[in-house]
């Protein structure tokens, strides 16, 4: 059984999803359970097609529920899982909580971010004491990055021996380059040959840092007149961030697109993807755009350095720069097309041989065999 905070479209219910299917596929029984009602542009029925059952708790976000908390009880009482596999905060910590109400043989909880914080944690050393107060409640404890595996140890947050690395997975069949969807995409967004194109994807939030995106694009624009650059995502800050894009005279070069069920197509459209996240766990669309075949420039942050290799795959920055930024993005799109695609090509070779999602299911599957056997043991 998966537990997760939620169930949209953010990389880690991409995440939940995709290791549903993969161990589906290989004929476990799986359910999803979210806390919060499922975003109806979520993945809940892509699961449901599958027959995976999904599950709402029916909590309200940042609310505790006493009401929520029995209904997993119920759930993992009917269900009978031998193993939870909770992700993000709230969920991890539901999930040592619900253990000392109903049998679960196992309990494995996955961190997805570098710096773990949330609408109930708002600092790091908060986040780690919940954890470490918790810790003889779980079995093991995952993070998605090796910098999130450091500070996590360095915040005593868990055991070392209940403590392991685990990077996500990305669906390569399904994100891989397409030229005929690129040209049948391009023009469907009125996009010229000449126009590069750079996609940014994720959540309008603190986190993602658009702002030094923003600032960093209109030096871009400066230089490189045919530059454009698409945001695809929502959040609380999509106001703010329109009426910078309007103030730094952006124009018609950027766009916000919202909400995109159509990502893999996106990708195929772009020339480049860029992230100017100020902190991140091992961010999934990085993954999915290498992926494609694109090469990347990020900020150097969290578990980004595991999946950008410099100068070959893409450029790497410090975060909460615009000038570095900028200058990132305009050497990229100084490259001869040739040299971009052989370093999107190469990016694609390193998720396939690092993070393919036949290789990261059989690594969870065989984390699952081991916990159930000691169990039993």
């Amino acid at each position: 059984m998966f537990l997760s905070t939620g169930l949209g479209r953010g990389g880690a219910e991409s995440q939940v999803t995709l290791l549903a299917r993969g161990l589906k596929a290989r004929g476990w029984q799986v359910a999803v359970v979210s806390m919060i009602p499922p975003d109806p542009e979520g993945p809940k029925e892509e699961l449901e097609a599958a027959d995976i059952p999904v599950y709402s708790l029916g909590m309200a976000r940042g609310r505790p529920s006493l009401i929520g908390v029995w209904r997993l009880v119920r759930l993992v009482r009917e269900f009978k899982p031998q193993v939870v596999h909770a992700h993000m905060i709230h969920a991890n910590l539901l999930a040592r909580l619900v253990r000392l109400l109903a049998p679960v043989p196992a309990v494995v909880c996955t961190a997805h971010n570098t710096l773990e914080v949330g609408r109930s944690f708002r600092t790091e050393r908060s986040t780690h004491l919940a954890y470490r107060l918790t810790d003889f409640l779980c079995d093991l404890t995952t993070i998605v990055s090796q910098e999130g595996y450091r500070r996590f140890l360095e915040g005593k947050a868990t055991h070392p021996s209940k403590f392991r690395f685990v990077p996500n997975a990305v669906d390569t069949q399904r994100f891989s380059p397409d030229p005929h969807l690129r040209s049948l995409l391009r023009e469907e967004l009125g996009l010229s040959e000449r126009d590069f194109l750079w996609l940014a994807v994720g959540r309008l939030e603190e986190a993602k840092d658009y702002p030094t995106l923003m600032q960093a694009f209109a030096r871009v624009v400066a230089d490189r007149p045919a530059a454009r650059l698409f945001v695809v995502g929502q959040g609380s800050l999509e106001a703010e961030l329109r009426a910078l894009a309007q103030a730094l005279g952006l124009g018609d070069a950027v766009r916000f697109l919202g909400l995109r069920k159509d990502i893999p197509a996106l990708l195929n459209a772009a020339d480049a993807f860029v992230m100017s996240s100020a902190w991140e766990g091992m961010p999934m669309v990085l993954l999915e755009a290498h992926a494609t075949g694109l090469p990347i420039v990020a900020t150097n942050v969290g578990g980004i350095p595991d999946m950008v290799i410099p100068e070959r795959t893409g450029f790497l920055v410090p975060s909460q720069d615009p000038i570095a930024l900028a200058e990132a993005m305009k050497r990229l799109m100084s490259l001869p097309s040739d040299e971009r695609v052989k370093m999107g090509l190469e990016g694609r070779e390193w998720v396939i041989s690092h993070y393919s999602l036949d290789a990261i299911v059989a690594q969870w599957e065989e984390i699952y065999v081991s916990l159930m056997a000691r169990k039993r043991a």
